[in-house]
């Protein structure tokens, strides 16, 4: 297996300039557009977020932090809001003891701050075909491979077997 825990992959530059070389390769990704992902609230906030960052000139494709940054700032919200402050024990005691429905779905925590569930995704690149940018803005080329519970598609292995079926 190539891959695993690479920075770069995620950044859109880097995808259109690699394009088809990254076809086969495993990286960690921590939200994708794929069916399974597709929580109450997410597309919505990526469609405001994609309008806001494309008249900027930024983040062509808009979906790589921004369900989790933003599911984060929620479960911020919801403590503050419950615990009527921003006491760090108070905080910390809330969080280990609740569920917060966020635009990920539902966050809970373990007893040392800890996603009670890991978060963080495989994919595999597929099907990755010249180094145009629209092949990124859907699930179709990021095959998310590990957790079962978010899959959408199957692991190409061994890698040799990714460069020929691309």
């Amino acid at each position: 297996m190539v891959g695993g825990a690479m920075i770069g992959p995620q950044n859109t530059a880097v995808r259109t300039k690699l394009g088809p070389l990254l076809n086969g390769f495993v990286n960690y990704e921590y939200w994708a557009p794929v069916p399974k992902m597709m929580s109450p609230g997410v597309q919505e906030l990526l469609n405001t977020y994609q309008e806001r960052a494309g008249e900027a000139g930024v983040d062509l494709l808009g979906h790589y932090m921004v369900p989790l940054a933003y599911a984060q700032m929620q479960v911020v919200a919801q403590a503050v809001e419950a615990t009527g402050g921003f006491d760090d024990a108070s905080l910390s005691a809330y969080t280990r003891e609740k569920t917060f429905p966020t635009v990920m779905g539902d966050v809970r925590f373990g007893v040392k701050g800890e996603w009670s569930e890991s978060r963080v995704l495989q994919v595999q690149f597929q099907g990755i075909t010249g180094h145009e940018l629209g092949q990124f803005q859907n699930g179709s080329r990021r095959i998310v491979v590990s957790p079962p519970e978010s899959s959408s598609g199957e692991l190409i292995f061994p890698y040799a077997e990714a460069l020929t079926d691309g």
